[in-house]
């Protein structure tokens, strides 16, 4: 056993040991040998890449100041504005209180109503046996796509004082069926666009129920209708409550829909009356007076969100994974309910922008259509008319813009915060995302409240640098969620072969994330060319957009202009967003 385990040894302690066989004090060198190896491995590590200065702390402190300029400062503005300016006074004019409380109003009832709707929607789709869910689940999700004003165009054309639904009416009764004008017109209408996004989130929550819960209670006796009402029903309060803050924020500034719905009744909201403050020109100070606006907002918008974030942390986090619970058979109610629920989200959907798509083929609004009444003549008018073109080439350049900046910025923020560790990545990302909890209007204001002293004011590079601000996060977001799943190894091998940081994770993870930010970008381009508030707020002299120009057309009564104009914008982004679904998949 011993000459043996000698033997064993011996191969094991050549290559250590001296070169010159036969030396004896093998053993020795050998430990030397060792020790030299040691000592050189040490040197390797004090070599390696890890230990090598390179530009990963450049990029962090350039990533920071420029996501600090565009959230930070801004808001900051604002604050410093209300805090220091002459404008609060104004709030307890009669006009701003009126307009507060029917902003108030228009934003929970049309929340409440969103979230009511998207919940049983969800419901049905999810969890009946209800013919034709999927053509039904793309019809529901069909006004998201369009922007607000769009949609309140259609509508108007549908439902408007000279539609021609409310000219039958009248004639065979004396009275229209329903005047679009007016507050019910502008909840309605807050509550059709709003219903999606209830209806995604609702949705989401509903998928991560477990199903042995309900099937357990199925077991116990219970119909699947009570399953669904005693143990679904309740896991999913969380997220109607998160749905309903998002929503209600949203609502409670939108410009679009109580501007072209509200505006011709009086029915003023805060984000008119700003509109208004700022036109009008007969208030002496109107940026404090609509810094002062924003600024109650702002902490609105913030108080919703710390409210729903401290909900959040007791929130039970649902993970199903027995798979997808039995549907709820709706017996010989399945096709009357299918027939029913079809027939309002077509009307809800489709009929307004046929009639839209009707207006917008008629030379003047009150024209019966007919085949000899089909005209383009109100396109040609659209395209013809003062500031279009200039239109359409600012809002081209400024989206382009905004979404090749977007790009680069979001891939960076999202590459950083997910694939480098540093005590601010948190903050990092939570200040990049912010702006998605803060209404357009008051990043409107608060960069209107910073222009005259950056030198931009009366300039389109204004409305660039709030849509930096506004569109930021759909970059970001759409580049750290594929990254967070993705595992590092990649990195950790191209740094042993020597790649630095910042060099592995540009050929790395830039390169894997790449993909997801140009979605994320051509997101903010189709967001930027259909947006309206930031653009009509801060509004200069040739720096009109496309949603400005149709926004203009509305209030000029060139209806069937605005309509071909809208139809225009619809179609280019539906189908805009239904290639970005496509690449998605």
């Amino acid at each position: 056993m011993a000459s043996s385990s000698s033997t064993l040894r011996q191969p094991l302690a050549g290559p250590v040991g001296s070169d010159r066989a036969g030396e004896s004090g093998a053993g020795e060198s050998g430990i030397r040998g060792f020790r030299t190896g040691e000592s050189g491995i040490r040197g390797s590590r004090a070599a390696s890449p890890a230990a090598r200065p390179d530009g990963l702390g450049a990029l962090r402190v350039a990533v920071w100041c420029a996501v600090a300029a565009l959230v930070l400062v801004p808001i900051g503005a604002i604050v410093w504005l209300a805090a220091t300016g002459d404008g609060w006074a104004a709030l307890r004019d009669s006009d701003v209180l009126t307009a507060a409380g029917n902003s108030i109003v228009s934003a929970t009832v049309s929340g409440a109503l969103a979230v009511l709707a998207g919940t049983a929607l969800a419901l049905l789709l999810e969890r009946t046996d209800l013919p034709g869910r999927r053509a039904l689940r793309l019809l529901a999700l069909s006004p998201m796509l369009m922007p607000p004003f769009v949609g309140a165009i259609a509508w108007l054309s549908l439902l408007g004082p000279s539609s021609a639904v409310n000219t039958f009416w009248t004639s065979r009764f004396g009275a229209p069926l329903w005047n679009l004008y007016g507050g019910d017109g502008v909840i309605f209408l807050l509550t059709v666009h709003s219903t999606p996004i209830a209806m995604i989130i609702v949705t989401a929550a509903l998928r991560r129920v477990p199903a042995d819960l309900e099937q357990a209670a199925r077991i116990a006796g219970s119909s699947a209708s009570r399953a669904m009402r005693e143990i679904t029903a309740p896991l999913l309060r969380p997220a109607m409550l998160s749905s309903f803050t998002l929503i209600a924020v949203s609502n409670l500034a939108d410009f679009g829909i109580p501007s072209i719905i509200g505006l011709p009744e009086r029915y003023a909201t805060l984000s008119t009356l700003v509109y208004r403050t700022l036109q009008s020109g007969t208030v002496d100070d109107p940026i404090a007076v609509v810094s002062a606006i924003g600024f109650v907002l702002l902490m609105i918008a913030l108080l919703g969100t710390a409210t729903d974030l401290l909900r959040a942390r007791n929130r039970v986090e649902l993970d199903a994974q027995a798979g997808a619970p039995a549907r709820l058979p709706l017996g010989r109610a399945r096709i009357p309910v299918g027939a029913i629920t079809g027939c309002i989200v077509f009307a809800i959907t489709i009929l307004p922008l046929v009639t839209l798509t009707t207006q917008a083929l008629l030379p003047a609004p009150g024209v019966p259509f007919s085949a000899e009444t089909v005209t383009l003549e109100s396109f040609e008018r659209a395209l013809t008319a003062p500031g279009t073109l200039t239109g359409i080439g600012n809002s081209v350049m400024l989206a382009t813009l905004a979404a090749l900046i977007c790009g680069a910025l979001g891939l960076g923020i999202g590459t950083l915060v997910t694939r480098t560790r540093a005590r601010s990545n948190r903050a990092l990302l939570g200040i990049s995302v912010l702006p998605q909890a803060i209404p357009g209007l008051v990043i409107a204001v608060a960069w209107l409240v910073l222009a005259p002293r950056i030198g931009l004011y009366n300039t389109p590079w204004l409305i660039l640098c709030a849509y930096l601000t506004s569109f930021l996060a759909l970059v970001v977001q759409a580049v750290h969620a594929p990254l967070s799943a993705t595992p590092t190894t990649a990195e950790e091998a191209a740094r042993v072969s020597g790649a630095s940081r910042l060099r592995a994770l540009w050929d790395i993870s830039c390169r894997m994330a790449v993909p997801a930010a140009i979605s994320g970008a051509f997101l903010v381009a189709l967001t930027a060319m259909r947006e309206l508030t930031l653009s009509v707020l801060l509004l200069s002299p040739g720096s009109q957009t496309l949603g400005v120009v149709i926004f203009n057309l509305q209030q000029a009564g060139a209806y069937n202009a605005s309509s071909a104009l809208s139809l225009i914008v619809a179609i280019v982004g539906l189908a805009g967003l239904g290639l970005t679904a496509r690449s998605h998949r």
